[in-house]
């Protein structure tokens, strides 16, 4: 399996429990690894892999338009998409909020999922 890797992804995104995190976006940054068929590099077609540009701009659109209130069901929402809309087979993801505490860069969650029946590969365990 081939990976694609989206790194330091900035977003603006409705997240928390907390007013100030209902009443405006924050900051949430994303680092994604996501599966792509092996067949992709050997035909050099976009068309056999999943475009890295069309997952960024999904990933802004939702983001903009829902609040969640865990930073981990944003985490898996996003997973679920990656399977759902782009059909990854396996995505690794850690998402942070930036700056939400006195004193800390970032406060986030690492999700790692294989679809089902799909194992998660040696090296990112």
């Amino acid at each position: 399996m081939d990976f694609i890797f989206i790194e330091e992804l900035r977003v603006q995104a409705w997240v928390g429990i907390y007013p100030r995190e209902k009443a405006a976006p924050q900051p949430v940054e994303l680092n994604l690894t996501f599966g792509v068929p092996d067949s992709a590099a050997e035909n050099d077609d976009i068309a056999g892999t999943i475009n890295y540009a069309d997952v960024i701009e999904r990933i802004r659109k939702e983001l903009a338009e829902r609040h969640f209130n865990l930073i981990e069901t944003l985490g898996e929402f996003v997973v679920k998409l990656l399977f759902d809309e782009f059909g990854a087979p396996w995505v690794k993801i850690r998402i942070a909020k930036i700056g939400v505490k006195k004193g800390v860069r970032r406060v986030g969650v690492y999700i790692q999922r294989g679809r089902e029946g799909i194992p998660l590969p040696a090296s990112a365990i």
